[in-house]
């Protein structure tokens, strides 16, 4: 085994890496720290790495992952969550409950791209 520090970024191919930092920072709070002609990257609050690369033939498509996630901090934060998606332009395609206490929400960013949202 290889000592790493996890999972530490995803690049997305997207039709407008603008409109992509936007949402993130809208609904997750990533803020952008480096950018050229293609591509904007964004570090998250777990310094966690978001790249959104100018792709659009690509932009959406899955390749095999179905979705990737952010976990809440509190089971509290699942509407606040919920709205901050439809406020920036995404879209919820389904929510719930794992357990008692446990809430989810799948959504879609405004490339397709299938977020989950969950406390646990």
């Amino acid at each position: 085994m290889v000592p790493t520090f996890g999972l530490t970024h995803i690049a997305l191919a997207v039709a407008d890496p603008e409109r992509s930092l936007r949402f993130y920072e809208a609904v997750f709070g990533v803020r952008e720290y480096y950018r050229d002609e293609t591509t904007i990257q964004a570090q998250g609050p777990g310094k966690d790495v978001i790249a959104f690369e100018r792709d659009p033939d690509r932009a959406g498509k899955s390749g095999g992952i179905a979705h990737f996630g952010f976990r809440l901090k509190s089971a509290a934060d699942i509407d606040a969550a919920v709205q901050a998606v439809e406020s920036a332009g995404g879209t919820i395609t389904n929510r719930g409950e794992f357990a008692p206490g446990y809430p989810f929400a799948f959504a879609k960013d405004p490339d397709g791209y299938a977020i989950e949202i969950w406390f646990e």
